[in-house]
This record gives C-alpha cells, structure tokens and sequence, in this order.
C-alpha cells in the first residue's frame, strides 16, 4: 500500500509517498482502507518532532480518517465493507490505517467520506471543550478564535447549538463570511480592529463569559482581558506558534478560570463520556442542527499544498487528503 511517510522529523516538513506492507489487525483492532483523512494542526507538530509523542521515523502522521472496515481480528465483530470513522495519534494518512476498534464509529448517515474525515477531532474537541470544560449555558456569550479554523468553525456551530451568542473573531473578512455561514452572531476582524475594545463594545461592556482559544500568540491576553466574572477561558492550542505569558493576576481580579483541553487525553480516560459525546453530536447532525461546511479537498500527491494551507492559516474550514477512491 502506499502511505505518506515522514522520514526526518524536523522545521522542514520532509513528506513523501512511498510503498510500505499491508497491514494486519491484531486482536481488538480493526484495518480500514482509507478513503479520505483530515488535517489537523498537531499532525505539523507531529511531523517537525514537536507534539507530544514521537513516533520513530519513517511513519505516517494523521489523526482521524473515514473509510471502510478491510479486517479485524480477536474479539471484533465490525462488518467487513462497513463505512466508518476512526481516530488515533498518527498513521491516518495512508492507503490502510490499523486503529482499535474502540476508536472506530460509523460514518453518520448522510455525510461523504471527505466530510467524515474531518468531524471527530475538531467537533469533539469542540464539544468537549464547550461541554465538559467551558459549562456553557444557553444565553452566554462564547468568543471563538480563529473562527474560521477546522475546530473554531466547529466550535461555532456548537456554541450555537448549545444556545449561546457567538462572537467570531478572525483575520480576514472572507473567514469572517465563512464564519457567520457556521452561525456567528457577531464578528471582529482582529488584523484591522482593536480585539479587547470591540469585545466590550459588542458586550455593552459586560465581557464575553467564555473564550475559546485554539490560536495563542498576541490575541490570548486582550481576550482575556475583556473576560467577564467568572469567565472561562479555553485553552486549545497555540496555531499563532507562540505560547502566550498570562499574567495571572487577571485570573485573581477576574474570578476568572484558565482551563486547558487536552481532549485526546481525556478520551482515553472518559472513553464512555466521549462516546455520549459523540452520539450526541451525530444527533443534532442527524436533526440539521449542525450542517456540516464543505471541506477543502486535496489530492493524496497534494498534500503539500494541504499542508501550506493549514500552516499558513489560509484555509476556511476543514483541510481533508483524498486517499482512497
């Protein structure tokens, strides 16, 4: 089979396709034929020996796909030929990915495998985030970074689905359409107006009660400043590059909490609560109350380009290989 393989983890992504030996479960796994993968940003991470687990090269990065059951082995009763969506670490991006099956759902009627691959991590991660971490109630105010992202486009459509009023804030005004398409209420376009005083202008002063914040760097401290009581912050992931200094006083006057979402972690702790989660999810995908956005497609011999998209922060929504046909 052929598989996207990361020979020299390092700043320069060395990226190639070559052969490597089909793969064979062992007992509790599954092997799906992969037919599309989703990109996310901890797969650059993964790729220049950043993210938290190194994998020895050569390897396959990639986190979550959507594709077919090819086999399974001990203890599994999946269907052979069964549309699926799966999530892991790494190894997605190839034309077989061997998962446990306890990370394998099907894929949600209705939705294509280029869709597919691009819902578990960003809309769990959302959800988790919004639910378990955020407690975000009906009528609050959420503050969404990088809005028009893979995961800040999720999170809007979750906010609003939990009832709440959704500011989006992004850098550029076809992410901000982008944005209000996914269910903003409201918009900044922090490349051209000050984010902390817009936040309370459209607050009436109040502040924003949780933030949600997958892009660190210089936007993490003015939204925080214009935090209300007892907001949360959401700590998702720092696509900026730079880990922002918070100074914590701002926690202290505020009454303010800092909270990190390490959802893949959690996963593997609450493995019940996260599939509820998901069923969840589904449901109101199911319902239409979340319409999933058309992704950004790339061809497998692409995903250089797919790459530059997502590091660049060029890309409105999900960025999703196309592997299988």
């Amino acid at each position: 089979m052929r598989a996207l393989l990361c020979t020299n983890p390092g700043p320069e992504f060395a990226l190639e396709i070559g052969d490597v030996p089909d793969l064979v479960p062992g007992p509790g796994e599954v092997v799906i034929d992969v037919k599309a993968a989703g990109l996310n940003f901890p797969d650059t991470l993964i790729v220049r020996g950043q993210y938290q687990f190194k994998p020895e090269p050569p390897f396959s990065p990639g986190a979550e796909a959507a594709g077919v059951v090819a086999a399974v082995g001990a203890g599994v009763e999946l269907p052979l030929g069964m549309p699926v969506v799966a999530l892991g670490v790494y190894g997605a991006f190839a034309e077989q990915w061997v998962v446990p099956a306890t990370t394998v759902m099907p894929l949600p009627p209705g939705l294509g495998f280029e869709q597919g691959a691009g819902f578990g991590l960003t809309y769990g991660t959302a959800y988790y985030a919004l639910k378990q971490q955020g407690r975000l109630q009906p009528g609050e105010t959420l503050l969404v970074l990088g809005a028009a992202g893979g995961v800040g486009s999720a999170a809007v459509q979750i906010g609003k689905a939990m009832g709440a009023k959704v500011i989006a804030a992004a850098g550029s005004e076809q992410k901000l359409v982008f944005a209000s398409e996914c269910g903003a209420d409201l918009t900044i376009d922090y490349l051209q107006e000050d984010l902390k005083t817009r936040i309370r202008e459209l607050t009436a002063g109040h502040g924003v009660d949780v933030v949600f914040d997958p892009v660190g760097g210089g936007l993490s401290e003015p939204a925080l400043r214009a935090t209300a009581w007892d907001g949360r912050f959401l700590v998702i992931g720092f696509a900026a590059g730079d880990i922002p200094r918070i100074p914590l006083n701002l926690a202290l006057l505020k009454g303010l909490h800092i909270i990190g979402v390490f959802w893949g972690s959690w996963v593997g702790r609450e493995p019940v609560a996260s599939g509820r989660n998901y069923e969840e999810l589904f449901e109101l995908v199911a319902r239409g109350v979340i319409e999933l956005p058309e992704v950004e497609v790339h061809a497998f011999e692409a995903h250089a380009a797919a790459f530059a998209a997502l590091t660049e922060r060029r890309a409105t929504g999900k960025v999703v290989l196309q592997i299988g046909v």
